[in-house]
């Protein structure tokens, strides 16, 4: 039977602990993703909405990278969004910056009424490398 295995980012967030959740659990070779936010080292979320999902992207490559992956090895993505009409044009743009090149992996954005006072939230689920995958493809 696999164990989880809880993985947290060098920059703790304070989210984490005052909401009781671990950023991602590893189960096998698969890498699960709390919804990530764009919240500052305090909690508090970004003002301005582009930077709010600048720092959501941001606080993901973070947990990506404390269990040794990156945007590459993300197979499945869901976003969130409190006014997806007025903001998935300005979402997109950064998405674009972000996401690297095809293969692109799965995305469903969903509609949401409230995000604890956030407007972005994303959450995804990466295949964890091998050492020899790292070696052939890094």
């Amino acid at each position: 039977m696999n164990q989880r295995t809880a993985i947290f980012p060098e920059k703790r967030h304070a989210l984490y602990d005052a909401h009781k959740y671990s950023p991602a659990v590893r189960a096998g070779d698969l890498l699960f993703v709390a919804g990530q936010v764009g919240s500052r080292d305090d909690g508090s979320p970004e003002p301005v909405y582009e930077d709010q999902v600048r720092r959501a992207f941001a606080n993901l490559r973070e947990v990506l990278a404390a269990a040794g992956c990156t945007f590459d090895d993300v197979i499945d993505v869901t976003s969130f969004h409190t006014d997806p009409a007025n903001q998935f044009e300005a979402m997109m743009a950064i998405r674009e910056k972000e996401i690297g090149e095809a293969p692109y992996p799965t995305w469903t954005a969903v509609g949401v009424n409230w995000l604890a006072g956030f407007d972005f939230e994303i959450k995804v689920i990466a295949r964890i490398p091998s050492r020899a995958d790292i070696g052939a493809s890094r």
